[in-house]
């Protein structure tokens, strides 16, 4: 073997083993998440989250969100996702704007929720696009417009999403023929592209 691709070999090998623990704690959290031990959970989260983890961080905003083993507070809920929405992951973004969408541990401000939609929807976030297209359908935070709502819908519920799929049948009811049709090439535009990160 050439000296040159012992290096490269020996780097990678480094990087995986490193990378291990990370993941090793964050599936004990998630694990001890999901039997409802939510006192290990926020043990294994909370040391990754203070190392930047942004995942880790996301589910911390959550369990503070919802006072899972710990008491409900929307300020650390903010914080955590902030972090976690700062970093680009599109679940904290998507829960962020709804923190601001509702108020909670903030001033209501739609169109702060409608940046932090954006960006999660983009990134492909189902929940995000869903939140979008509800945000375009209601002119919250954003100038009423039917076809960007039935872009994101649809997108949304291409992802399962239940609310989605409702929310397109609310529109075609309030939609001409045209505009779906404008919405849907939009989608496909949308796909062709592939998800974006927008800052």
């Amino acid at each position: 073997m050439r000296k040159e691709h012992v290096i490269p070999s020996i780097v990678i090998g480094l990087m995986l083993i490193l990378a291990a623990p990370t993941w090793a704690d964050f599936q004990t959290g998630e694990d001890a998440y999901l039997r409802g031990d939510y006192e290990t959970a926020m043990k294994e989260w909370g040391a990754l989250a203070a190392k930047g983890d942004a995942e880790a961080q996301n589910m911390l905003g959550y369990m503070y969100r919802f006072g899972e083993g710990v008491s409900q507070d929307y300020g650390q809920a903010i914080q955590w996702y902030r972090r976690s929405a700062d970093q680009g992951n599109p679940r904290a973004q998507n829960n962020l704007g709804r923190m601001y969408q509702l108020g909670l541990g903030v001033p209501q401000d739609y169109q702060e929720a409608f940046r932090w939609f954006r960006r999660a929807a983009e990134q492909g976030n189902g929940g995000g696009q869903n939140h979008l297209g509800l945000m375009y359908f209601k002119g919250e935070g954003v100038q009423q417009n039917y076809v960007q709502a039935y872009l994101w819908a649809s997108l949304a519920a291409e992802q399962g999403l239940d609310q989605a799929i409702q929310a397109l049948g609310m529109l075609r009811k309030e939609m001409t023929q045209a505009q779906i049709d404008e919405a849907k090439g939009l989608a496909k535009e949308w796909r062709s592209k592939g998800k974006e990160v927008t800052l």
